[in-house]
């Protein structure tokens, strides 16, 4: 089963880049009508989701480095 377009919308905004603080929360809010909060819980259960990776190889491992050295930095 293929990714919704709701997960590929998702990832299409993660391969983004945005200019300036407030940029993405806005984006994220105007072009999918998220909160940024839910939209950043959907996007992590994204990156554990082989569809995604599967569609996007390159953004998810990307953004699961990003997570990774978050969380060791914890």
């Amino acid at each position: 089963m293929d990714l919704g377009q709701r997960e590929r919308s998702i990832l299409a905004l993660e391969r983004r880049g945005f200019s300036g603080p407030g940029a993405k929360e806005r984006a994220i809010r105007e072009e999918l009508g998220l909160a940024p909060v839910r939209y950043y819980q959907l996007l992590n259960a994204l990156l554990d989701d082989p569809r995604a990776l599967a569609a996007d190889p390159v953004t998810v491992n990307r953004l699961r480095r990003v997570r990774e050295s978050r969380r060791s930095e914890r």
